[in-house]
């Protein structure tokens, strides 16, 4: 006797808005590998209601699915909004407005979001602000839930969607593939809760770690044997403005377009991952420091301790690596003592 087949659960709605943004995050994502995008939403049983980038319908056609959706008629399971809300001149809105409509963007956002399972903040603009909302801000921009550091947003402190979870924020400039399709398959998988959020709400599956996790230059942070310039490859931690020791994402430890991260590409890391890292009073390619010491020190560790450390790695640091440290390709191979040599 043949065992009847499951029955299929009903594929989960997801519609994607893009706001005040380049559409990088977009771009990102469609170059996920491993899956590649479109398997990652059959697998995990997600049907993209629209999308600017995957889907045909325009115009009349979509503001019809939004209307749907706010109307009852449509189910939304999760709402996506890349790029960051605008919401001037003076919070009207008027800066962004929907096409055929008369009614301003951040307006139907709300709606939406009033309606959805689960709302996602994709990048760090959509999570707080980001790159359009550096400067002046003369746009008036802001994320779904943080306006900068600053609790708020455009949904405010209380929000919480039809599931009973605040906006989920995806955030990086812009973000990993795999940080996105990861929460998605949580999500439709009911396993993703309060539990899989950190202090900004990012999900934990990339913040756990730090971007120094797996970077290619440790053993030149651990002897404090700095790089001088962009072209050198030591650590670049002391002048050169890298903070993948306060960043938290797992950049070094999942591959970029199969391999690679910012730090291996020669740049140091930025903290795209973190609220008002758009502006952090500097060049992105300098360390500030006080006497001598670096303003921006590694997560969770006392200055005291640190500047012990360091006088005590710089001090042993091997000539190997001070001499690779400053050069653009390795000078000199790791010795080994066992090897008498004559």
């Amino acid at each position: 006797m043949t065992r009847p087949l499951p029955e299929r659960r009903r594929p989960l709605r997801l519609f994607w808005m893009q706001s005040g943004g380049c559409g990088g995050c977009t771009l990102s994502l469609i170059g996920a590998e491993g899956p590649d995008l479109l398997a990652t939403f059959e697998a995990a049983n997600i049907e993209v209601l629209w999308h600017p980038s995957l889907s045909e319908q325009s115009g009349r056609a979509v503001i019809d699915i939004m209307e749907r959706i706010i109307g009852g008629e449509e189910t939304l399971d999760i709402l996506c909004l890349e790029g960051s809300v605008m919401r001037g001149p003076n919070g009207t809105g008027r800066f962004h407005m929907m096409a055929g409509t008369d009614r301003p963007v951040m307006d139907w956002i709300s709606d939406l979001a009033a309606k959805a399972g689960h709302v996602v903040a994709v990048g760090s603009c959509a999570a707080y602000g980001g790159i359009t909302a550096a400067g002046a801000n003369e746009v008036e921009a802001c994320g779904l839930s943080y306006d900068g550091q600053k609790e708020g947003g455009l949904l405010g402190t209380d929000f919480r969607s039809q599931s009973g979870m605040p906006v989920i924020n995806v955030a990086g400039c812009p973000i990993h593939p795999g940080w996105l399709t990861e929460t998605l398959h949580m999500i439709a998988a009911g396993r993703f809760g309060a539990s899989e959020i950190d202090e900004w709400e990012r999900p934990l599956s990339y913040t756990m770690h730090l971007v120094h996790h797996g970077c290619a230059r440790n053993e030149f942070y651990e002897f404090k044997a700095s790089a001088e310039k962009l072209c050198d490859l030591g650590c670049m931690m002391e002048n050169l403005g890298c903070k993948g020791t306060q960043a938290r994402a797992d950049c070094n430890m999942r591959a970029w377009n199969g391999s690679g991260s910012c730090l291996d590409g020669g740049y140091p890391c930025i903290n795209c991952t973190a609220p008002g890292f758009e502006e952090p009073g500097h060049s992105f390619t300098l360390t500030p420091k006080i006497s001598g010491i670096p303003v921006g020190l590694p997560t969770d560790m006392p200055k005291a301790w640190f500047v012990a450390l360091a006088s005590l790695s710089k001090a042993a640091t091997p000539p190997r690596l001070k001499e690779n440290a400053v050069a653009d390709h390795l000078t000199r191979p790791p010795a080994d003592r066992q090897k008498k040599t004559r």
